[in-house]
């Protein structure tokens, strides 16, 4: 069991040394991109929730 995780350990760190790690600057552009997406599917979902709402209320009669 233990050589089994060793051997993990030791593939994972190979691994590892392949990956090509973002710059400074191509990690804060990234983000700045994930904001701005959630932030907009955010409201396109808060619009749909109340035209739903607003649906929903005038066929139950509320």
């Amino acid at each position: 069991m233990f050589e089994k995780i060793k051997h993990f350990f030791s593939e994972t760190r190979v691994e590892m040394r392949k990956v090509t790690w973002p710059t400074r600057d191509e990690l804060k552009e990234s983000t700045k991109i994930v904001i701005v997406a959630t932030f907009v599917v955010t409201v396109f979902i808060g619009i749909i929730d109340q035209i739903l709402t607003i649906i929903v209320r005038r066929l139950l009669g509320w």
